[in-house]
């Protein structure tokens, strides 16, 4: 489908509501609208109200009419914003409408897609825009708008003209290359170098521990049968989405549902209770809650303050051990309306409460946990394209510093190139004029 052609679609979430707006953009958007609404003449970016007809010149509705003339646009293209009365059948027949008058329909995307080859975006733009759609919290869409004004697009590209710079150095380098390199020069690299390691590793270690703003914050129930994870999960939630029963083993699979904790839109997963069994149910229920415990960004390990610590407790305690050392975990006591009978003896639990009664003191605990993922003001990473991209930019700077003390420059620049190539697929093609444009205003050559 050529890029010159019209296109239409609802850009409003499906369903009814007051307002639904139809977007078309291309260089028919306009005379479309004019030949919808049986006027002539649109001020650009003023609101006009219209009367809209179909094909038939059946009447359709009643709506409001901008048009945003090019190159002032989302698109840079013609776009006109067609805002009807929110509903189904409306804004269905206003799109067929604009079909019939010489658009086509937009694949998904495509609108966002011109924005990016008219270069009004750039790709980390347009996935931040994809992601604030579907941020899970405050802070993350926060984030994602940022990086939609440019911010992770300032930063790329300060690491990319860093290492362009480097690279022009070596590429003028080599045209002399019967001469040794002097120390101070390599040295010099070397530092350069080692800051943009520094930098693009803190960039990593600061996307992997802020991931849940992005994704939404995973958490996971993990105890022995009949500890009350059920119970819990039902308080947290403000209903009874598990069934409650005093058979151990009445949770045999994992049960998911999403609760906003704060700012945060978070899954909460109950799982299955963890114990040696025979049952083939139960037992694919046990080993989901363990791939539960993996998966997750938080554990609350439930523990029954009414009995003795047993072997399965101890189970629970190795499993936590052993596949959450990176995650958060909160170590719960439960039933603390019964006697008091069991104890941890390497730690103190984080909480006691009665899953039954209130569960605000774990609400609390949950949303402290998340709010320090984004203390920090650092650039983060927010799909695995671009942490893909910033791992493998970083195995070619690490690839580059051999033949550079070997003063194999021609080596040392094709690792360098390939870092470019990698940091720049976060925002936009790598070109080689670059090169050429750093070479000729940093150098004086002579030749």
């Amino acid at each position: 489908m050529m890029q010159t052609d019209t296109i239409s679609a609802i850009a409003t979430a499906n369903g009814i509501g007051s307002i639904a707006i139809i977007r078309i953009s291309g260089d028919s958007a306009l005379s479309i609208a004019k030949k919808l609404s049986k006027k002539q003449d649109f001020s650009p970016r003023y609101a006009t109200l219209s009367t809209l007809y179909d094909a038939q010149n059946t009447l359709i509705d009643e709506s409001i009419i901008i048009y945003f003339k090019a190159p002032y646009s989302f698109t840079a293209e013609d776009v006109v914003e067609i805002q009807c009365h929110g509903g189904y059948i409306v804004a269905q027949s206003i799109l067929k409408a604009t079909l019939d008058a010489g658009a086509r329909l937009a694949n998904a995307g495509e609108f966002s897609k011109r924005a990016f080859f008219n270069g009004r975006i750039d790709l980390s733009e347009a996935e931040a825009i994809a992601g604030l759609i579907e941020a899970k919290s405050e802070d993350g869409a926060k984030i994602l708008a940022r990086q939609m004004k440019g911010s992770l697009k300032e930063y790329i590209e300060n690491i990319r003209d860093e290492i362009i710079h480097i690279l022009a150095y070596s590429e003028v380098s080599i045209d002399y290359a019967e001469e040794d390199l002097p120390q101070d020069l390599i040295s010099q690299i070397e530092n350069k170098l080692s800051k943009l390691e520094s930098s693009l590793e803190s960039t990593l270690i600061a996307s992997k521990s802020r991931e849940g703003l992005m994704q939404g914050f995973k958490v996971a129930i993990v105890g022995k049968p009949n500890v009350g994870k059920s119970s819990l999960l039902n308080s947290l939630l403000n209903y009874n989405r598990a069934i409650v029963s005093d058979i151990a083993g009445t949770t045999r699979d994992t049960i998911e549902e999403q609760v906003r904790v704060g700012s945060h839109l978070i899954r909460i997963v109950d799982t299955a209770g963890i114990r040696e069994s025979s049952d083939e149910i139960e037992r694919i229920g046990i080993e989901r809650s363990l791939e539960a415990i993996e998966d997750s960004d938080i554990v609350i390990a439930l523990f029954d303050g009414s009995r003795v610590m047993d072997s399965e407790d101890k189970q629970i305690l190795s499993l936590i051990n052993k596949h959450a050392k990176d995650k958060e975990v909160l170590f719960v006591k439960n039933k603390i309306d019964l006697e008091s009978l069991f104890e941890l003896k390497e730690r103190e639990f984080d909480l006691e409460l009665n899953s039954k009664d209130s569960v605000v003191s774990l609400i609390d605990a949950l949303k402290s946990i998340m709010d320090k993922s984004n203390i920090s003001d650092e650039i983060m990473l927010i799909s695995q394209r671009q942490v893909s991209a910033v791992q493998n930019t970083l195995s070619n700077i690490h690839e580059a510093r051999e033949p550079l003390l070997d003063q194999e420059l021609e080596i040392f620049s094709f690792h360098l190139n390939e870092a470019i190539k990698e940091v720049s697929s976060i925002t936009r093609p790598f070109e080689n004029d670059e090169i050429l444009d750093k070479m000729f205003g940093s150098f004086c050559l002579g030749k």
